[in-house]
């Protein structure tokens, strides 16, 4: 799993991992120990790859997230050949606590990308958002099965701009790979230039990577789908 990494100091991070812990061993499965306003009942999918917002990046986390989205985000291109955007749906029914930042985050790379649209929806998107308490905090990771999903830690949230983790954990569906050394002018970064770091947007860079993927990756994957049909 890929995370966002703290840079804070020593007694600050002990209490806040002994928050997440705590908060993470009270509940028998992800997002039962969430607040009233959360369904406790809905349960995350089980979790291969992953890439996030801190710790250990797994190198194959963002392809396999980034693989499942496209294959999704293909077949209904595929299905409605008249389409011309690239539209990639999703649904932010079981992080209810996040739906601001959700939609802000969705609303930055909607200005900052040209090649791609991310667009809410209240059925069955190419990826959705849980919300919950894991030690190993926020992430975005794929079920096993095709489709994609971001997890949002409660405590992580509230240590780090909430608004950056979302937008940061969008953009591993948009195709994007940790880099915890980079700059705070890169939102790839994740926590790795610390709390203090507020920039939610992506870098010009970030931005024509993401352009990129989606101008030459959706045409592969829409060949790869007509040939299947």
């Amino acid at each position: 799993m890929a995370s966002f990494r703290s840079n804070t100091g020593p007694r600050r991070s002990r209490r806040l991992v002994a928050l997440a812990l705590g908060l993470g061993l009270a509940s028998a499965a992800l997002g039962t120990a969430s607040p009233a306003s959360a369904d406790s009942t809905t349960e995350t999918p089980a979790r291969t790859a992953a890439s996030g917002y801190v710790g250990t990046a797994e190198k194959d986390g963002t392809k396999a997230f980034f693989d499942a989205v496209l294959k999704s985000v293909a077949k209904r291109q595929a299905e409605q050949p008249s389409l011309k955007a690239v539209t990639v749906y999703y649904n932010a029914s079981q992080a209810p606590s996040f739906r601001s930042q959700i939609s802000s985050a969705a609303s930055i790379w909607n200005s900052s990308v040209s090649n791609v649209k991310l667009q809410a929806t209240s059925g069955s998107g190419d990826f959705a958002y849980y919300e919950g308490s894991d030690p190993r905090g926020s992430y975005a990771s794929t079920d096993g099965h095709g489709s994609g999903y971001i997890f949002l830690d409660y405590a992580q949230n509230q240590q780090y701009d909430s608004v950056r983790v979302a937008a940061h954990e969008t953009g591993h569906v948009l195709g994007l790979p940790d880099h915890y050394s980079g700059p705070c002018n890169e939102l790839m970064s994740g926590g790795g230039p610390g709390p203090s770091c507020t920039n939610r947007y992506p870098n010009s860079t970030e931005r024509a990577r993401v352009n990129q993927l989606w101008a030459n990756g959706l045409a592969k994957a829409l060949a790869q789908v007509g040939k299947a049909g």
